[in-house]
């Protein structure tokens, strides 16, 4: 299983960025997908998950801003993010539960700062 995330950056409060996940290694089609971030000196916290049927769950925190899709002919999912707050400053990471096992990406950065 391989997870790639990209899309991450700079961008000011208020604005907008569009994460990608690529993945490979097991049927895409199949399984739910996450995105979850971890802030400097706080635990990782869920922040959306899409089922293999499209059904979408999102944290408190995130939700009316956040978007999560997936392309599963382009094996990717996807995280939309608008209005973005300070404090969703965060490393963002993909994740896939497949075997009892949980799959992580390496991760992309989001700082949201003027």
């Amino acid at each position: 299983v391989q997870l790639v995330e990209s899309g991450g950056g700079l961008v000011q409060p208020g604005g907008s960025l569009r994460l990608s996940c690529a993945a490979s290694g097991f049927t895409f089609s199949r399984y739910a997908m996450s995105w979850a971030r971890q802030a400097p000196g706080k635990e990782r916290e869920l922040v959306a998950t899409i089922s293999s049927g499209g059904s979408t769950y999102y944290a408190d925190s995130v939700k009316g801003r956040f978007t999560i899709s997936r392309d599963n002919a382009k094996n990717t999912e996807y995280l939309q993010m608008n209005s973005l707050k300070p404090e969703d400053t965060a490393i963002y990471y993909c994740s896939v539960f497949v075997s009892a096992f949980t799959y992580w990406g390496q991760g992309t950065q989001v700082t949201v700062s003027s």
